[in-house]
């Protein structure tokens, strides 16, 4: 038998192609096999239907501390996303006394100083909106080369930097709970079947924003 993927002969896409994680939430549902089999666990006999019940039981609790998991790192995306406004904002006061800063970013970057919330894809949309916030600041700030020996500023921007790792790093963390739970709700019987009763969904991981992967596919060097 041939190869099913041959790597030789393609199909090859000569220009490349560009990945968008899909923002949807996918509820997890079962049919009437599963019901079925739990009727026929208690059919055959008393034992089998009363070990399936305590799986079911322990499934349940794993899946409730699986989801505390993720609120957990979701917290630390949260505070870390909230430093990083903190900064931006301090940076673009700093470049407004220096300079004529755009007021609209100034008035978006305070729209957000009291924090990020709700839920994965709002969560989602903020960081991606700071991203930009940023980039606007760093556009006016390499407008004005002599601002490059203002010790706040720079400073500002190293804390900048910083953060940015560290929320690369909590969403790659977040990322991982979530591919767990994302995996773990579709393992049939006995998790598929609780996460079907409980109204589970998939989550959704998160993303780059449009402005890094611009960023991404600059010239560095």
């Amino acid at each position: 038998m041939a190869n099913q993927l041959d790597e030789m002969n393609g199909p090859i896409v000569q220009e490349g192609r560009d990945v968008n994680v899909i923002q949807k939430q996918i509820p997890v549902k079962v049919g009437w096999g599963s019901k079925f089999f739990e009727v026929i666990l208690w059919v055959l006999a008393i034992i089998p239907g009363v070990i399936f019940l305590f799986m079911k039981i322990n499934a349940k609790a794993y899946l409730r501390k699986l989801e505390q998991k993720i609120q957990h790192d979701a917290s630390q995306i949260d505070n870390y996303l909230e430093q990083r406004v903190v900064i931006l904002q301090n940076a673009a006061r700093l470049l407004d006394k220096a300079i004529d800063l755009d007021k609209d970013t100034l008035t978006q970057i305070a729209k957000f100083r009291s924090g990020v919330r709700d839920n994965d894809v709002n969560r989602n949309e903020t960081s991606q909106a700071v991203d930009k916030l940023f980039g606007q600041v760093n556009v006016a700030f390499e407008q004005y080369p002599n601002l490059r020996a203002h010790d706040e500023i720079q400073e500002c921007l190293r804390q900048n930097s910083y953060l940015q790792k560290e929320i690369t790093a909590a969403r790659e963390l977040y990322n991982d709970t979530v591919y767990t739970w994302n995996s773990a709700i579709q393992e049939w019987p006995t998790k598929m079947i609780v996460a079907a009763k409980e109204g589970y969904t998939t989550r959704i991981p998160f993303t780059a924003s449009q402005e890094i992967k611009e960023q991404a596919r600059g010239v560095f060097f």
